[in-house]
């Protein structure tokens, strides 16, 4: 149709009719931009704010994901299960935010108790169950999906979808706060506790993926692998944390699911229990506890002193116990 013949036809419109078109114009750039091809879709019901002390990121995990692109300078990396018994991670940027982050995939039912340990964060994900939106939209996060940002995500040319969605952060409002992500759970970095056992790797099984982290006095990190292959940043160095956290919780099954007809575990944030914190080289026993889905997350000795970390990115993996 010509530009002529469109504004023509555009003038003649009826107001209902302009309306409906509208509806579809939204609709049609929310299949294009978003969802992960889970059979998801994206929504925000309110603007995000400005003010987020942290943004969250949900990224892609498989091997047709790596390398991840921007989650070497992410202060924070949960790493979780989900359908079919792989990991999904949630990167938490705070003190630096890169230009391009990703691949970036749906949110789950998780994230949203996780968050509510940091103060109304801003989300960025390609999507979402149509079922879980409504939970979403309750939350006390700033969702930005691709439909409330269009032009803060693309699509990248060198992987197939749905492992190629990518954010751009300039273009949502959120502005990094130049604080760690970690101060905002109340953690704090600081001299390691008495004793611990030297400890060269440490692997956490899922079902379907692991993660090891190998220890590494040169680099003064512990070196990330995934399935069995050594993680890379998108430049090609490896990818490393300072403290690893080994998270022992609950994970039940959800009342959702996947189109193949998985169950989409739910991860139990809000309790206590055991943990083993990584760092220097040295495996310490910890307890972990979160009286309320709006409290954060305490890791103490045995005894009950404070465990504090080492300066760094810090992974916490969630394992089933």
């Amino acid at each position: 149709m010509s530009t002529a013949r469109s504004n023509a036809s555009a003038r003649s419109r009826t107001p209902a009719a302009a309306l409906l078109t509208a509806l579809l114009l939204v609709l049609f750039a929310a299949g294009c931009t978003g969802g992960d091809g889970s059979g998801s879709e994206s929504r925000s019901s309110s603007p995000p704010g400005t003010d987020a002390k942290v943004l969250a990121v949900k990224i892609d995990n498989v091997a047709p994901a790596r390398p991840q692109t921007g989650l070497e300078r992410a202060d924070i990396v949960y790493v979780e299960q989900v359908e079919a018994g792989l990991s999904r991670l949630l990167a938490v940027y705070s003190s630096d935010v890169p230009p391009v982050i990703g691949p970036v995939r749906s949110a789950r039912e998780t994230d949203l108790e996780l968050l509510r340990q940091f103060d109304r964060p801003v989300l960025a994900f390609s999507g979402a169950q149509s079922r879980l939106l409504p939970a979403i939209d309750r939350a006390p996060l700033d969702a930005v999906p691709p439909p409330a940002a269009p032009r803060a995500y693309f699509r990248g040319a060198e992987r197939p979808a749905p492992h190629n969605l990518y954010l751009r952060p300039e273009r949502i409002p959120y502005t990094a706060s130049g604080t760690d992500a970690v101060e905002t759970l109340g953690l704090r970095f600081g001299p390691a506790p008495t004793g611990g056992k030297a400890e060269e790797s440490r692997t956490v099984r899922f079902p379907s993926a692991r993660t090891t982290f190998t220890w590494s006095a040169e680099r003064e990190r512990w070196l990330v692998s995934m399935d069995g292959s050594p993680a890379r940043t998108s430049e090609g160095g490896p990818l490393g944390a300072a403290t690893v956290i080994v998270q022992d919780v609950t994970v039940r099954p959800s009342a959702f699911g996947d189109r193949s007809g998985n169950n989409t575990p739910f991860t139990e944030t809000v309790g206590s229990g055991t943990a083993q914190v990584l760092r220097d080289g040295k495996a310490y026993e910890a307890r972990w506890a979160r009286t309320s889905a709006d409290a954060d997350t305490r890791f103490t000795t045995p005894g009950g002193e404070r465990i504090d970390l080492a300066e760094g990115p810090l992974w916490i993996v969630y394992a089933a116990r």
